[in-house]
């Protein structure tokens, strides 16, 4: 492996690891009574403030923030993107951003050529194959053998029919006399 691949693979990693821990999060209470939510800037630990979706913990200054939800990534005045955690506290917006990127581009890139290759088979696959060139070759062939007995037949038929005096013809010598 080279150090690009090595690098796409800790990023695939990431993601699937972040993704694990958020689903374990989400566990669903069944408790009758809400637990009143603190707010971020009384948490102090980077532990406790990411259990909360709503915080954000900046490495910077050690403190616990309300996620900035008017903006898709915090901004620079909030927290750097390098130091800003949100979901774990091993992994920073900046791995996250990028091996989401990564992780979406090789899925969107997958299903392209999946469907490109599927678009290619079909069009070979759209001409005559050789099941069906062997079939009607075997059709014609038989064809041919019928109209062989068929004419066979006729042949026979007609020397009977010439036999008895069944043809108007009168170039053999079966053939009626007939009054002017």
């Amino acid at each position: 492996m080279n150090k690009t691949e090595r690098g796409i693979m800790r990023s695939v990693l990431v993601v699937v690891a972040v993704a694990c821990v958020l689903v374990s999060r989400a566990e669903c209470h069944t408790s009758t009574t809400p637990t009143p939510l603190k707010s971020c800037k009384d948490l102090s630990t980077c532990d406790s403030c990411i259990q909360t979706p709503k915080c954000l913990w900046c490495m910077t200054n050690d403190t616990c923030t309300d996620y900035p939800v008017s903006y898709i990534l915090p901004p620079p005045a909030v927290c750097k993107l390098s130091q800003a955690r949100w979901g774990v506290c091993w992994v920073n917006f900046e791995a996250l951003i990028i091996a989401m990127a990564v992780l979406g581009g090789t899925v969107i890139i997958s299903i392209t050529v999946c469907c490109c290759c599927c678009c290619c088979c079909k069009k070979r696959q759209s001409g005559p194959d050789r099941d069906e060139e062997r079939f009607a070759r075997r059709r014609e062939e038989n064809k041919q053998r019928a109209d062989e007995r068929k004419m066979e037949r006729k042949v026979r038929h007609d020397d009977i029919r010439k036999k008895y005096g069944l043809v108007p013809d009168s170039d053999h010598p079966y053939s009626k006399f007939e009054n002017e």
